[in-house]
């Protein structure tokens, strides 16, 4: 395979993708949260949240596969184990299954905690001089963003 000559340097692509493996595991073990309580949400406004959880696991999906193909793009290997991602990830895993408002609680503070590590990601990202890497950071970043918003909204 021919050397990345993509204007940033080998030490600092690797930088970038050491945050970028980071944002990766929170999103997998995010969408894993999601889909579970999908499954598992019970209670009056079950129909409401079982389908809004959908709307969210269906989109962590998406960034799941974007993100470990720019840490590919970088020229380093993505993650892909459960042991890797429970390593990397700022989510800790609840055991058990919670109640409705639990669930949005747990899932607010949990796209908090995305929007930390894109906010980390995106320093390093600036260092580079890695406008591709910034822009799927923020994007990513303004989408948990407003998805902690709305479920904050639904806990009131």
């Amino acid at each position: 395979m021919s050397s990345i000559d993509i204007g940033i340097n080998k030490k600092d692509r690797e930088k970038v993708a050491e945050g970028l493996k980071k944002l990766l595991a929170d999103t997998y073990t995010l969408y894993l949260q999601t889909h579970n309580f999908h499954w598992n949400v019970t209670g009056p406004r079950f129909r409401e949240l079982h389908l809004m959880f959908e709307e969210h696991y269906v989109e962590l999906a998406t960034a799941v596969d974007d993100i470990a193909e720019r840490i590919r793009t970088l020229g380093v290997s993505a993650p892909g184990t459960y042991k890797a991602f429970a390593e990397l990830s700022s989510i800790k895993e609840k055991d058990g299954v919670p109640e409705a408002k639990e669930m949005t609680e747990i899932l607010t503070h949990n796209h908090e905690l995305v929007v930390k590590t894109c906010r980390e990601v995106l320093k390093l990202a600036e260092a580079a001089d890695d406008e591709s890497s910034l822009a799927l950071v923020s994007d990513r970043m303004r989408i948990h963003e407003k998805t902690a918003w709305m479920l904050r909204a639904m806990s009131q």
